[in-house]
């Protein structure tokens, strides 16, 4: 296999691994539980828990799925970060590493993906 289609392989498996992390872990327990979610939400920027709970279903259950398909790649990883800067920097600013080391890391995979972009193995992209 030759370094290029290795890359590739490497971008598709953070893609992969990320997005299912992110979309299994905080995506689907919000999608799956809105009302009991609603009344749990931080709400930083006083727009009503229905809003922010909708955008944080929208970083966090759409954006991991065009992460995922490598659809949008770049674009996709814009909300992510910035739900979870949000959530480091403004929500819990009293954490320690060691309790916010999970965002930490999923910034890390997700400014990766931003900068490296998604590979060419993606949705509806056939490698010869």
């Amino acid at each position: 296999m030759n370094e290029s289609k290795v890359q590739d392989v490497g971008l598709l498996f953070l893609r992969g691994s990320g997005g299912l992390f992110l979309l299994w872990v905080h995506g689907l327990p919000k999608l799956l539980h809105y009302r009991e979610q609603l009344t749990l939400i931080e709400d930083p920027f006083h727009l009503g828990a229905n809003i922010t709970l909708l955008l944080a279903i929208f970083a966090e259950v759409l954006c991991p799925l065009l992460i995922i398909t490598g659809v949008l790649v770049r674009l996709a990883c814009l909300p992510i970060l910035a739900v979870l800067l949000i959530a480091m920097l403004v929500v819990h600013p009293e954490w320690t590493l060691l309790e916010g080391q999970f965002g930490w890391l999923l910034l890390i995979i997700f400014t990766s993906l931003l900068i490296a972009g998604p590979g060419r193995l993606t949705f509806g992209q056939r490698l010869s």
